[in-house]
């Protein structure tokens, strides 16, 4: 089973294709525009990815998740044909390029192959050493204060963590606590990894709800 970001703007096609893996037994997130799959991208194995969309183009789309992702597989379907736009595409960054019509049974056989390669795409909180580690191996070492905003996510998956449950974790009265500290926090720490490894890290800002980190994260 692989997760897998579904990117294509044609409605039915998106529809069929996601269903076909669902089927497979693959968790499927199918979306339709460029602002879309940046949103989730870091939570894909693989990503599947058209070219032509309505507010960019698949190109970009896969050289930015091989560079925050650099173990993803990368698959692109598409219409287009031409050796040039192939060799772009694979120079770019994808695994594979297919074009449409697509053969369903001939694309879950190179997911299955890429599967193999991809591994775990979990976030690793090295609890003993105080570290976070990504999917890729990248490790950066936490401050106290981060440590606790981490062992909060990771004992609510999936959930948003509020400002103020936070706040409370880290000793401080919510009444006193000025939050534009807890902003700067989590800013650095996010800094911190796209400096060091060009990589966003999955701790998204839930607007005036606090935050959730959009992969998985466990605990060694």
């Amino acid at each position: 089973m692989a997760k897998i970001v579904l990117l294509e703007d044609e409605s039915d096609l998106l529809q069929e294709t996601a269903a076909f893996l669902q089927s497979c037994g693959h968790v499927v997130t199918a979306v339709s525009s460029c602002a879309e799959f940046t949103a989730v991208m870091m939570t894909a194995d693989i990503a599947l990815i058209d070219i032509m969309l309505p507010d960019g183009n698949g190109f970009d789309m896969a050289a930015a998740l091989r560079r925050v992702k650099p173990r993803a597989g990368i698959i692109i379907l598409t219409a287009k044909n031409a050796t040039e736009d192939k060799l772009r595409g694979l120079y770019g960054g994808a695994d594979h390029y297919l074009t449409k019509p697509i053969k369903l049974l001939e694309l879950t056989a190179i997911i299955d192959s890429l599967g193999r390669r991809v591994g775990s795409s979990e976030w690793l909180l090295l609890a003993e050493s105080r570290r976070l580690q990504s999917p890729e191996g990248l490790e950066s070492e936490l401050t106290a204060s981060e440590m606790v905003i981490f062992q909060l996510l990771l004992n609510h998956p999936g959930q948003v963590i509020s400002r103020r449950q936070i706040v409370e974790a880290l000793g401080h009265s919510w009444v006193d606590y000025d939050l534009r500290r807890l902003d700067t926090l989590v800013s650095r720490l996010r800094r911190r990894w796209r400096e060091k490894y060009e990589v966003e890290l999955p701790l998204k800002t839930e607007h005036r709800d606090g935050y959730s980190f959009c992969a998985v994260l466990s605990e060694v």
